[in-house]
């Protein structure tokens, strides 16, 4: 009889179930027969630019070298972040996406009897770095599909270590302001970790958004966490980082895998922080994707949750699972969130004018039918 090796595996990762990214292009024209340059995927909140002539020229220039280890500890990224936001260089460390700094934080300070406290709707990855390590996960209930930061207050208990937080909130888009920030903040006793993810910060523009960064050195147990991934446009090369306190940031540098940021990634996060021109183009391309798709929203008679990301949720009032597998039909790919408690809603990531434009036009077919 051949072994049980699910049965062997910790129990908290027997109970969980693999993430389920967006559906990549060539999946679905493999399962559809569809021509790959027909389908529109708005589904991973990735970039639509595409990369910047900056950041190509940067991975050019790594490509002679690939037969060599990248610099283990990143500093030329490390000195470029600390000059760029006027921070230390030990209090920053480097992830493999940002999802790597939240599976760092949970390896470090999460363990079996302890638990971690995060919002419903929130970002799967919080609670499967929490069960994956044997802790507890606390899911606080929305408010409005935002976080109800009093609510999350009061769940913390003597054995909570870890809060996440996410300001831009991944799939609801959801934000809160600096004076909540700071009330929770200075609620949250001393020995809690406060995760503070911004990876969808870049996109805020205006005053409605707070700066995480501007916290920490009031509050020595906040951690903000971002990548390169969206505003960016670097998704496939998986960079990353975390600033927080120097203690800190020497703790999770003990579970950091080593190399875990390729040679090609630190050269490409390099330019891409100085691409001013880029960020600028990426926001408001961003902007006006938002617009183009409320307003056809607001034409079709369909509700949405305003979102400060490169997203947008938006509510059939009905089981979405049918009007997605439509959509698929006609090539195109939304995310479904059915797994994040929002069975009636589709997270759609923000396009070029062209990709929403064709969204739009199926979308109206569907609903039509």
């Amino acid at each position: 009889m051949s072994c049980d090796f699910l049965a062997l595996a910790q129990p908290g990762v027997q109970k969980l179930s693999p993430y389920v990214p967006g559906k990549p292009v060539d999946e679905l024209a493999r399962e559809l027969n569809l021509d790959p340059a027909g389908i529109v995927k708005l589904a991973s909140n990735e970039n639509p630019l595409g990369p910047s002539p900056r950041v190509l020229d940067a991975i050019r220039n790594e490509l002679a070298e690939l037969t060599r280890y990248p610099d283990g500890n990143g500093f030329v990224l490390k000195q470029r972040l600390a000059q760029h936001y006027a921070l230390q260089i030990d209090q920053i460390t480097l992830g493999n996406g940002s999802n790597d700094i939240l599976e760092l934080v949970a390896r470090a300070y999460l363990a079996p009897g302890l638990n971690a406290v995060f919002s419903a709707h929130a970002f799967a990855v919080y609670p499967i770095a929490t069960q994956a390590v044997g802790a507890q996960g606390k899911v606080v209930p929305a408010r409005d599909h935002g976080h109800d930061l009093d609510a999350m207050l009061a769940a913390i208990d003597e054995n909570t270590r870890v809060v996440f937080i996410a300001n831009p909130n991944n799939p609801t888009g959801t934000w809160f302001d600096a004076e909540a920030l700071e009330r929770f903040l200075a609620r949250v006793p001393d020995s809690v970790l406060v995760v503070l993810d911004e990876a969808y910060i870049e996109y805020a523009e205006g005053g409605e958004m707070p700066d995480g960064l501007a916290f920490l050195a009031a509050h020595p147990n906040l951690l903000v966490s971002r990548t390169f991934s969206k505003a960016y446009g670097l998704a496939a090369l998986r960079v990353g980082y975390a600033v927080s306190s120097a203690q800190i940031a020497d703790v999770l540098n003990r579970v950091r895998q080593p190399f875990n940021v390729n040679s090609l990634a630190l050269a490409a996060a390099c330019a891409a922080l100085d691409d001013t021109e880029y960020l600028a183009a990426s926001r408001a391309a961003n902007a006006a994707g938002m617009r183009q798709l409320e307003a056809a929203f607001a034409e079709l008679g369909l509700r949405w949750i305003p979102s400060k990301g490169n997203f947008i949720a938006v509510d059939f009032g009905r089981d979405a699972a049918p009007i997605n597998h439509a959509l698929l039909q006609e090539g195109v790919i939304v995310r479904p969130v059915a797994g994040y408690g929002m069975p009636t809603f589709l997270r759609v990531s923000i396009g070029t004018e062209a990709e929403n434009a064709r969204f739009i036009e199926v979308l109206r077919k569907v609903l039509a039918q």
